[in-house]
């Protein structure tokens, strides 16, 4: 089987997107060898008309390749359906609160269509929570779209330095963005850190949305850091604090369960299937829930290990080679279907 994979997300510098497409086709290429995945995108356009690449550049790259199958990492496929395709739906965050993506009108517009249409043979989503919310809001027959979860990289393990810092930290990793919700991370954290002087580390990039943080004591913002610095961080916090308002998966959550980290999220369904009982899940909108978990993390002792613990073994049970094998399954639907 020849798959052309999506490779726009890879243009982004850090991000689910990014991670998601690199470590999906290296997962895809490692399993089945016998098969070929060619990742393209609109950068290696050569003319005019190919670089309308959703309606003529896509199609004539795919013919030059020779490729059976197409799948849009990133919420779209070609426009004719010259052959079978699969949609990445990463979650329904561009349609629920326009304040969050102060970006996407085109995917607003252009994603419904595309899966109405049945322009998208087969949808994968990275969670049930996701899947269930995208056929009810796009009316999708249920046969039509797969939850495939996601997996953290093997490069995400705990630390040889997990000794004590001289100060400790609780740590967020990930784009600093409305819908992350950072104002009640902050507004928890101060109690915390007034009566225990903990740090908070903010680590990702800012996006032109999201206003810039006054300084304050104790808090540290790193900017975009190379994945290669997270293990470090993540193992040496005291603990991962993710209080997103909504999300499609979650990955920075399971990046951190695998490096050992106490993990603190919110209620988020999606977040919910990646964390089980590992950690807390809070009301991300009760400031006062999340100062009283911060402060039992402060407090140490057995709850704290034993967190960490939990989130190992949970962590233990997603891979990219399932991950790989399921969605390989996925184009396997997506011909019969095409073909039938």
């Amino acid at each position: 089987m020849r798959v052309a994979v999506d490779a726009t997300p890879l243009g982004l510098t850090s991000g689910g997107l990014a991670r998601y497409t690199s470590e999906l086709v290296a997962a895809l290429a490692a399993q089945f060898p016998e098969d070929e995945y060619r990742l393209v995108s609109e950068a290696g356009a050569a003319n005019g008309l190919e670089r309308r690449w959703w309606l003529w550049g896509v199609r004539r790259e795919m013919e030059r390749l020779g490729a059976e199958i197409f799948h849009g990492t990133n919420f779209a496929v070609p426009y004719l359906p010259s052959g079978p395709s699969v949609m990445s739906l990463h979650d329904l965050s561009p349609w629920m609160d326009r304040a969050w993506h102060y970006a996407a009108d085109r995917v607003r517009r252009r994603t419904p269509l595309l899966i109405r249409l049945g322009i998208a043979t087969m949808i994968v989503t990275d969670s049930e929570a996701v899947r269930r919310q995208a056929i009810e809001h796009f009316r999708i027959h249920p046969d039509r779209i797969v939850a495939v979860p996601l997996a953290a990289s093997a490069l995400f393990r705990r630390s040889a330095a997990t000794g004590p810092t001289p100060t400790p930290y609780f740590l967020y990793v990930g784009a600093l963005e409305p819908r992350k919700n950072l104002p009640l991370l902050l507004e928890a954290w101060r109690p915390v850190r007034d009566r225990h002087g903990i740090e908070l580390v903010l680590a990702g990039r800012r996006r032109k949305d999201f206003p810039e943080l006054p300084a304050e004591p104790g808090l540290r913002i790193l900017g975009e850091l190379p994945d290669e610095a997270l293990p470090d961080l993540y193992s040496r916090a005291l603990a991962f604090v993710y209080p997103s308002l909504y999300e499609g998966f979650g990955l920075p959550v399971l990046e951190a369960m695998q490096c050992g980290a106490c993990v603190i999220t919110s209620n988020d369904p999606s977040v919910g299937e990646v964390i089980g009982a590992a950690g807390p899940r809070l009301d991300p909108r009760d400031v006062r829930a999340w100062t009283e978990a911060m402060l039992a993390c402060a407090a140490g002792g057995e709850w704290l290990e034993s967190r960490r613990a939990c989130s190992l073994a949970r962590a233990a049970g997603l891979c990219w080679e399932r991950t790989a094998r399921s969605t390989r399954e996925v184009y396997l639907e997506a011909q019969r279907r095409f073909r039938g």
